[in-house]
């Protein structure tokens, strides 16, 4: 009977050691895994994106997330134009997102019409003849995909 407080003594430092070498490997690990994120965050922003210097970060991304590697693409008012575009059908339920059903929020989409006209007022003059075209050809077919929703929806009782 009086080992057996000494018994529960040392299980309880093996005990101690144990759960103690585990959180300092966590620690560890953790440490780690920020320092390759950092890693991985920072070097898209210093490498073109179709290099192959950028395809480690792009890989690192995708096995974090599970999904192929996809390029990005490039920065520019077309891709911009795109995204809003894109983010106004999305409010209008013309595009779900996976396996979702539409979804209809006139008020962002409104909003997202709204920046897209703000990009139009802040870069009046300084387009080409084609970005000038784009955005006025994807500013005028979403205002006319948002009047047609927001008419039907204004219709029903």
């Amino acid at each position: 009977m009086a080992d057996e407080p000494k018994m529960s003594l040392h299980i309880d430092s093996d005990w101690k050691k144990q759960a103690q070498e585990e959180k300092r490997k966590l620690a560890e690990q953790e440490a780690a895994r920020k320092k390759q994120e950092q890693t991985v965050t920072a070097a898209p922003m210093g490498v073109v994106a179709g290099s192959s210097a950028a395809a480690p970060a792009r890989q690192a991304a995708a096995a974090r997330g599970g999904a192929r590697p996809q390029e990005m693409p490039s920065a520019s008012l077309d891709t911009l134009v795109q995204s809003l575009v894109t983010q106004v059908l999305f409010y209008l339920g013309d595009i779900a997102g996976r396996g979702g059903e539409p979804v209809v929020n006139l008020d962002m989409a409104k909003h997202n019409l709204d920046t897209l006209t703000v990009v139009e007022e802040k870069t009046k003059g300084n387009l080409t003849d084609d970005e000038q075209h784009m955005l006025n050809a994807a500013l005028y077919e979403a205002r006319m995909r948002f009047i047609a929703v927001a008419t039907r929806y204004a219709e029903l009782p």
